[in-house]
């Protein structure tokens, strides 16, 4: 995910359209950022919060220089379509594992994102056997993604520190974590119904 002002100084006129290309240096760097992911999530979970945040907004700089890099130098590849999207995935499904383990988040907001991705994982499957790439993404899973991954960091500044101010930001941030994984869920519900349909529709031809 990309953040708004990096996408504005980043967008060109026309966007290049994606090759079938493997080694280019976005490809490398979004590798590396899921490559970090288990190095985040080990820091929450042993609670060395601090240096979990440093890692993860390297992690964060770097998703918005590989798009830079991609749209600039001409190496938008469909590989780099994929990776992004799984990165951001796994970035929030194991920080949420990992701040359920260091008992910042309930273990029922864990249950409830990985059910969510299980369940469009079996869809992306079954469209995958109609020969159906994925679904576009949707406005709600597009906010819902956003909203976790504003807040996922904002959990773990608020539990590195112990005063009023943080207290106030640790529940502000959680309402915004079960805000978050509601509109996941809704986004979800969206991508079954059009999952759904289009493969009824090709049930009856």
């Amino acid at each position: 995910m990309t953040h708004p002002i990096i996408e504005r100084f980043s967008r060109s006129k026309y966007s290049p359209d994606p090759r079938d290309v493997i080694w280019t240096v976005p490809n490398v760097i979004s590798l590396l950022r899921i490559l970090s992911i288990p190095v985040i999530a080990y820091l929450v979970a042993r609670r060395h919060l601090i240096i979990a945040l440093v890692v993860l907004l390297i992690s964060a700089i770097s998703d918005g220089v590989d798009g830079i890099i991609a749209r600039r130098f001409n190496q938008v590849s469909k590989l780099g379509q994929i990776l992004d999207p799984i990165a951001d995935r796994l970035l929030i499904l194991s920080s949420v594992l990992a701040l359920s383990i260091a008992n910042i988040l309930p273990w029922w907001l864990l249950v409830l994102v990985g059910l969510r991705d299980v369940l469009m994982g079996i869809l992306v499957l079954c469209l995958a056997q109609h020969d159906y790439g994925p679904l576009p993404v949707h406005f709600a899973g597009k906010t819902g993604t956003a909203v976790l991954m504003l807040a996922i960091p904002a959990l773990i500044l608020a539990d590195a520190w112990h005063s009023p101010f943080f207290q106030v930001l640790h529940l502000i941030a959680l309402g915004a974590v079960i805000w978050g994984v509601g509109l996941y869920w809704l986004a979800g519900c969206f991508y079954a119904q059009q999952g759904i349909a289009l493969m009824r529709q090709d049930a009856r031809q």
